[in-house]
């Protein structure tokens, strides 16, 4: 009798050490009992196409990307999703039975169904978004605000020009502007966006002015170390709703658990927990 192999999937990176992916995924595959394995692997820059094709024959179905190779991926993949080529970097490989390479990008993803799950009476439409920041996150929440209606996107970043790039690739209803305003843009709008490591455990603190918070707006950040940063500190004092940025991480890994081991997982308390122990 031939055993059947079990799945392997892992988080490629450099440095990955810090991700709590094997946390998240060696939780949801304790707790419906499936066979497999979830790995991290450091790969350097120059080793990741070598990487990636010699995985399928190791027995692994599907990989997640982190810096620095979300972009590079796109290059080496044999299919590329749509909404990966708009954002412009993959963090989730499929690898089909004859060892070609399927890159999508979960990201934007998850943080809609975490808006969705913590926020249920968020209204993407009921009015503009601000976005700080203007990296490889905020692409993909570009991209997903856009594709859920959001009528106006107001996009901030320290450097302008990337900004100014974005805008170009995402079109007029995104409108960017000057950092030295970014407390100004903030009124007015429906959906309070920070896509920045500005208030991450080791960065430096988010200090835009908050002053134009008021009750009705969602705020979201999507730092998740620490759980409640300065910016949801004070939008929960403003009276705003708040959903912090841990079920972003969750969420996008929602799509590739089910993509390689069979089963689409619940994300609840236990699975936070899991992750934050």
């Amino acid at each position: 009798m031939t055993l059947a192999r079990i799945p392997l999937a892992g988080v490629i990176g450099s440095p990955v050490a810090h991700s709590r992916s094997p946390r998240l995924f060696g939780h949801w595959l304790r707790k419906y009992g499936l066979p497999g394995h979830y790995i991290p692997m450091d790969i350097a820059v120059d080793k990741v196409e070598t990487s990636l094709r010699a995985l399928p024959d190791l027995g692994f179905v599907g990989v997640n990307v982190t810096i620095p190779h979300k972009e590079q991926v796109l290059q080496i993949a044999d299919h590329v999703s749509d909404r990966a080529q708009k954002i412009g970097a993959a963090n989730t490989l499929v690898f089909a039975e004859d060892g070609s390479i399927h890159a999508d990008n979960t990201d934007g993803y998850g943080f809609i169904e975490n808006l969705r799950q913590n926020a249920p009476d968020w209204d993407p439409v009921k009015g503009p978004a601000v976005v700080f920041g203007a990296g490889g996150a905020a692409r993909a929440i570009l991209a997903a605000l856009l594709d859920v209606g959001v009528p106006e996107i107001r996009l901030t970043n320290r450097s302008r020009d990337r900004a100014d790039r974005l805008a170009d690739v995402f079109g007029d209803r995104v409108i960017v502007h000057d950092w030295v305003q970014a407390a100004n843009v903030i009124e007015g709008t429906a959906t309070v966006i920070n896509t920045t490591s500005l208030g991450m455990t080791g960065k430096s603190e988010f200090r835009v002015p908050l002053d134009a918070l008021e009750p009705g707006m969602l705020v979201t950040d999507i730092v998740y170390t620490p759980l409640q940063t300065r910016l949801l500190r004070e939008a929960t004092e403003a009276g705003c709703t708040t959903v912090d940025g841990l079920g972003m991480l969750l969420h996008q890994a929602v799509p590739g658990f089910e993509r390689w081991f069979g089963q689409r997982p619940e994300i609840d308390e236990a699975t936070r927990a899991a992750v934050l122990r």
